[in-house]
C-alpha cells in the first residue's frame, strides 16, 4: 500500500500558505509631560518623610540671617535686599545644596540605572526632581519674607511677586543644583559644589549690592539667583520699576532653560556610563 501526497492528486486540498512573521509593533513613545507629573509625584512623596527638617533648616537659616543683619542694617535699599536676599536663600538652599547632593548619590549607589529603564524622557527625570525639591521652598520663602518684612517695616502689598520669583528662580538653581551632582565624579564632590554655590548664594545674595568691591559685584551678576532678589528687592518701593522687574525675571528664566537643558544633557551621560 503506497501513499501519495494530497497535493499530487487532483482535486486534492492544496497546503494554504502561512503569512510572513510581522515584527511586533512598539508603543507609543512617553510623552514629557505626564512622564514630567509621574516623576513628581513620586519624588514628591519620597521627600515627604523629610521635609519638616528641610524646612525647618532652610527657614531658620534664612530668618536667623535677616536677624543678624538687622544688627547692621536699618531701612532703605540695603533692607530691601536683606530681606530679598533672605528669602530667595531658602530656594538656593534646596536647589543647589540638596538637589546636588540627591544626584551625585544617585549616581553613585546606580540609581540612575532604574531610571534609565523607565520609559519617561531624561528631561522629565531632571524636572520632576527639581520641581519637586522646589516645592518644599514655597513656604519658607513665604514665613521668611514675612518675617524679614515685619523686622524691618518693608511693605507687603508686592508680595505676591513671590509667585514668580520662587519658579523662576528655583529653575535657574535647580539646574545648576542637578548638573553639579551628575556631573561630579564623586558625591562627596557634589555635596562641595553645593555648598560653595549655596555659599556664593549667601554672601552675594544678602549683602548690599553698594558696600562690595567691583570684582566681586561681576561676580554676583553671574548668580543667577541675584536676578531673582534684585525683582523682589525692586517691588519694595513706591513706584517700582516694573519693566526692570519683568527683565530680571526674564533672565531668570533664560538661565533656567541653559542650566536645565546642560542637566538633562548631564543625565544622559551619566545614565549611559
Amino acid at each position: 500500500m503506497s501513499v501519495v501526497p494530497a497535493e499530487v492528486l487532483p482535486g486534492g486540498a492544496r497546503a494554504v500558505p502561512e503569512p510572513a512573521p510581522r515584527a511586533a509593533e512598539l508603543g507609543p513613545p512617553a510623552r514629557l509631560w505626564p512622564s514630567l507629573a509621574a516623576v513628581y509625584r513620586a519624588q514628591l512623596s519620597r521627600a515627604r518623610v523629610a521635609r519638616i527638617p528641610l524646612l525647618f533648616v532652610a527657614t531658620f537659616q534664612s530668618v536667623g540671617i535677616a536677624v543678624m543683619m538687622r544688627g547692621v542694617v536699618d531701612s532703605g535699599p540695603e533692607a530691601q535686599s536683606v530681606v530679598a536676599g533672605s528669602s530667595v536663600l531658602v530656594v538656593a538652599y534646596v536647589a543647589l545644596n540638596l538637589l546636588s547632593q540627591y544626584f551625585g548619590q544617585l549616581r553613585a549607589s546606580g540609581g540612575l540605572d532604574h531610571y534609565a529603564t523607565l520609559p519617561v524622557p531624561p528631561a522629565a527625570v531632571v524636572l520632576g526632581a527639581a520641581a519637586a525639591y522646589a516645592s518644599f521652598t514655597v513656604p519658607g520663602t513665604l514665613v521668611t519674607a514675612l518675617f524679614g518684612c515685619a523686622l524691618f517695616g518693608l511693605p507687603l502689598s508686592n508680595l505676591w511677586i513671590l509667585v514668580a520669583v520662587i519658579p523662576l528662580a528655583g529653575a535657574a538653581l535647580a539646574g545648576l543644583g542637578a548638573a553639579c551632582g551628575l556631573l561630579a565624579p564623586r558625591p562627596e564632590l557634589a555635596t562641595l559644589l553645593g555648598q560653595l554655590g549655596m555659599s556664593a548664594a549667601l554672601l552675594l545674595g544678602v549683602l548690599p549690592a553698594d558696600r562690595m568691591p567691583e570684582a566681586v559685584r561681576l561676580a554676583r551678576d553671574l548668580l543667577p539667583s541675584t536676578y531673582g532678589v534684585e525683582a523682589y528687592a525692586r517691588t519694595f518701593g513706591a513706584h517700582p520699576d516694573w519693566a526692570v522687574v519683568l527683565a530680571d525675571l526674564g533672565v531668570c528664566a533664560g538661565v533656567g532653560v541653559v542650566s536645565l537643558a546642560v542637566a538633562t544633557w548631564a543625565y544622559r551621560r551619566a545614565a549611559v556610563r
